[in-house]
């Protein structure tokens, strides 16, 4: 990286002159480019809408822990889930815990607001739940992890130079965005706060543009990182996101999460080498390190109203940016859009019938594997078979197990419909039985819902997983399809502890 002119990034940091404006910053002729649609203002999603519980009991596998993404598993207060809508559109499920949104109205008012924001540069809210005690948010899903884990916890490769610029621009954007949408407050910005989208393009999360629950703060990280302001007020102001912004800033030089107080010291000692990433060297000009961390330095000034504003960032960091040709998938050393070939992955003889629709297989494997999967089945059948109701039901069940070993597949629909009716017992086999039965009678989408309820039923569960795809195959949904046999491979996988 050779020796950079740190002498000027000291003497700029405490000039009056340079507290107010970016003329300094050698800005690009084009960079003014911050209208909203260069930010993808327009963009195509369904209209916020109110989802169920139930629906978003059965998009999240009835909110099993194996669904769980918050950074703090189901240690958080509020957690969050990654979650299928019919088995297909991906989602993000936060769900609050009950003391959190006390007040329906003023929870619904809030979601709806956020909600009204359609932007490439944030994880949209797609609707939300309210229902008794439950209050649930549901966004996209952003599958390529939060930008703390690829700053502070990456394996393979660390973040280009490139890359971390491209990042910060972004986050700008969706700021300003914000802002022209009457949003200025962030809650709490973060490099958790920060996800990566099927082409690895850095999100900012809508979670933190809703304002304070009566049990809530503006800050749940260290209080070293919180804007000085708001441990003297409590109150968030557009300057204190700022201030946070400013803290993404040195994450991105540093690939550490350092507090700015002792960031500052370590520039006014020029002890810079403590501060810069070690994995960048060679990556970027004196100039280039210089303007960066002169915009942080900025954006932590002790002062609210000597910070700059998000457009003035906006305008900064686009005349820094590097490598505009390349795809963020590239310089992440990721796939195009999370794609990839059931080559890549290993498939279980009944992943293979069901990715090649290969009924007759399905029924084989089902019949040989019988109720083993139902845990605990065995034992209800055995104590309530006394009673009527309970024989009757286990009749329905027998006369289905026929027909399904027999192929007459109508007459097990209607069994085991009778079975599933009744509602006394509950068996994730039975749901799979009449989900092959469905498609053996051309009935994908009746066969895609019951094979839902079983993954419902038994969240860990390949064989639901692998008849999900078996069914999103025959509706023409390729692409979902893949997706249901990828996680039904990864969790057959876990389960034999490979």
């Amino acid at each position: 990286m050779g020796a950079p002119p740190w002498r000027l990034l000291c003497c700029c940091c405490c000039r009056e002159s340079d507290r107010n404006g970016v003329d300094d910053l050698k800005l690009k002729p084009d960079a003014a480019d911050g209208e909203e649609g260069a930010a993808g203002d327009r963009y195509d999603l369904p209209p916020f809408q109110d989802f169920t519980f139930q629906q978003l009991r059965l998009a999240t596998s009835g909110f099993t822990a194996e669904n769980i993404i918050s950074e703090s598993g189901d240690k958080a207060p509020n957690v969050v889930y990654k979650g299928k809508l019919d088995a297909q559109r991906r989602i993000a499920v936060k769900r609050f815990s009950r003391s959190a949104w006390p007040d329906p109205r003023q929870f619904m008012e809030e979601a709806k607001s956020v909600g009204q924001l359609r932007n490439k540069r944030i994880v949209n809210l797609l609707g939300c739940c309210c229902e008794a005690d439950e209050r649930l948010l549901v966004a996209e899903y952003m599958p390529n992890d939060t930008l703390a884990k690829h700053l502070f916890h990456w394996e393979s490769q660390a973040m280009v130079w490139p890359m971390r610029l491209r990042v910060v621009l972004y986050l700008a954007e969706a700021l300003d965005y914000c802002i022209s949408k009457e949003r200025a407050l962030y809650h709490d910005l973060n490099a958790y706060r920060v996800l990566f989208d099927d082409d690895c393009n850095p999100r900012l999360s809508c979670f933190g543009l809703m304002k304070n629950s009566r049990d809530g703060k503006s800050y749940s990280t260290n209080l070293a990182f919180t804007p000085p302001e708001y441990m003297r007020t409590g109150t968030i102001t557009p300057e204190s996101v700022i201030y946070s912004f400013g803290t993404l800033l040195l994450d991105v030089l540093s690939g550490k999460h350092i507090p700015p107080s002792h960031a500052l010291d370590l520039i006014r000692d020029r002890n810079f080498s403590m501060l810069i990433d070690s994995c960048l060297e060679g990556q970027f000009s004196n100039e280039e390190g210089t303007d960066l961390m002169r915009l942080a330095s900025r954006c932590l000034h002790y002062e609210p109203r000597e910070r700059p504003n998000v457009r003035s960032l906006v305008l900064a960091l686009a005349s820094l940016q590097k490598d505009v040709e390349s795809q963020s998938y590239d310089l992440m050393d990721k796939p195009r859009g999370g794609a990839f070939t059931l080559q890549s992955i290993h498939l279980s003889p009944l992943a293979e019938a069901c990715s090649r629709k290969d009924l007759t297989a399905i029924h084989e494997h089902l019949e040989t594997a019988g109720y083993k999967d139902d845990e605990g089945t065995a034992n209800e059948l055995s104590f309530q078979m006394w009673t009527n109701q309970m024989q009757a039901t286990i009749d329905s069940k027998k006369k289905g197990d026929t027909a399904f070993r027999q192929k007459d597949f109508s007459m097990a629909i209607d069994c085991y419909s009778q079975f599933i009716d009744v509602g006394t017992m509950v068996s994730p086999t039975i749901y799979a039985r009449r989900c092959l039965s469905y498609l053996m009678n051309d009935m994908p989408q009746e066969a895609l819902d019951d094979a839902v309820q079983a993954l419902a039923i038994f969240p860990t569960w390949p064989t639901a997983f692998y008849l999900q795809a078996a069914a999103l195959f025959s509706l023409g949904k390729e692409n979902e399809a893949r997706e249901a046999l990828k996680d039904g491979s990864a969790v057959e996988t876990r389960s034999k502890g490979h």
